[in-house]
């Protein structure tokens, strides 16, 4: 099958990057040592093998916590939260080092920007599961411990045995996606990526691996006590000083973080389709597959009687994060191929599954709790699913941007006509 047509191959050879970024960390602060490191890469070094490189690093560190915690039960040692933290700022540097070095070599393309950000799309899922391995890292020795996050299916979780941790596992990992995806709608339609001053990129991930490093010197103890003990300057914040400190996090980002930034994607999109005369339904419709999924996976969970979530959280985020990489994927192609706005059918593939999964789970409420296929193997078969989509949909773009600008994908060097 192919994704591109003869139509979206020219739009390729007319395509060029627009991108703001008013991160004054990032002027001030990272983008003079960013142009530093680039120097230490060798001419012949392609921007995609940087990328990949960077990706590594998670994946690494992901391997690494799942290492010390494969059920999330454990608490790994303090010197894992420090190479977690450095791995993370690796990926980092390496994520805004490859665009310089494609500058630096006159080699940027359509295909850079796609393999940079549908490595950031997973990136942001293995993320999350840091955070969560950051502030949950005690939750085996609490009787109460209630959370996990998103730093997707490669990182490790440690918390307690109760109850709803799994659920607090997924929504970290949706507060990361939730922005992602509202940043790549916005530049389908703005056609220019904007960064606010406050931003993922920068200010978040220097958050993630800030509190790692932290929490390698003082001991995760202090995420698992009351707000309001832990920063003793907050004991006047109503509500939130009572709860956990993880929680209180969650709360906060989303309230801080997640909601005003989606605020701020919809605003823009909004300005542009009234301003183009469109259709705000059309451009809302291309939001209706990431929902569908969320919801999707929540129904799937209410229903289970294995407590996925709980139980087997890596599995649920993999998958997940699987599918939400194609979506972002897709919408990227799309916008290089400078596709007609609205919702893509075959966005909708990523979806397939989740009606078998939930039918799986009913059948099990007719029969005694006794579901048609375990539960283990359908979560087993749902991460298969997402990982060969995903792989289908990452290869073949990548051939047929490749053959159409006459480019490689791992070299500098251009294909000999």
């Amino acid at each position: 099958m192919g994704y591109i047509g003869s139509h979206g191959i020219a739009a390729l050879h007319r395509y060029k990057y627009s991108g703001v970024d008013h991160s004054y960390v990032a002027k001030y602060v990272l983008q003079p040592f960013w142009r530093r490191c680039v120097n230490f890469f060798p001419l012949w070094m392609p921007p995609n093998m940087i990328t990949l490189t960077g990706f590594m690093f998670l994946l690494t560190s992901a391997l690494l916590g799942y290492i010390y915690s494969p059920r999330l039960d454990s608490p790994p040692p303090r010197w894992v939260h420090f190479a977690h933290g450095l791995l993370l700022f690796l990926y980092q540097t390496f994520d805004a080092v490859d665009g310089k070095q494609a500058r630096r070599t006159n080699s940027s393309s359509p295909l850079g920007e796609l393999f940079d950000h549908g490595c950031d799309a997973l990136a942001c899922a293995v993320c999350v599961l840091y955070l969560l391995c950051l502030l949950l890292t005690m939750a085996g020795k609490c009787i109460f411990f209630d959370i996990c996050l998103s730093s997707f299916q490669f990182e490790s979780l440690a918390f307690a045995s109760t109850a709803l941790c799994g659920q607090y596992t997924f929504w970290f990992w949706v507060i990361s996606a939730v922005p992602f995806y509202g940043a790549t709608w916005e530049h389908y339609f703005t056609n220019t990526l904007i960064l606010p001053p406050i931003n993922g990129p920068t200010e978040g991930l220097m958050l993630i691996y800030v509190a790692h490093f932290f929490t390698a010197i003082v001991g995760a103890e202090w995420w698992i006590h009351r707000f309001g003990d832990s920063l003793p300057l907050m004991t006047w914040v109503p509500i939130i000083s009572g709860i956990p400190t993880y929680k209180a996090v969650l709360y906060l980002m989303t309230a801080f973080a997640v909601i005003p930034t989606v605020a701020f994607n919809v605003f823009n999109v909004y300005k542009i389709v009234q301003a183009r005369k469109g259709s705000m339904l059309l451009a809302l419709a291309m939001l209706y597959p990431f929902v569908v999924l969320l919801g999707g996976v929540l129904v799937w969970d209410y229903l289970s009687l294995s407590d996925i979530m709980r139980n087997y959280p890596h599995l649920v985020v993999a998958g997940t994060g699987l599918a939400f990489g194609f979506l972002v994927g897709r919408m990227i192609l799309a916008h290089l191929c400078d596709e007609p706005k609205g919702l893509k059918t075959n966005m909708c593939m990523s979806l397939l599954y989740l009606p078998f999964a939930i039918a799986n789970v009913l059948t099990a409420k007719l029969n005694d709790g006794v579901p048609v296929v375990d539960e283990v193997w359908v979560l087993v078969g749902y991460c298969a699913f997402t990982a060969a989509l995903y792989l289908h949909f990452a290869t073949s773009v990548i051939h047929e941007i490749t053959a159409a600008l006459g480019i490689y994908c791992f070299r500098i060097t251009r294909k000999e006509a």
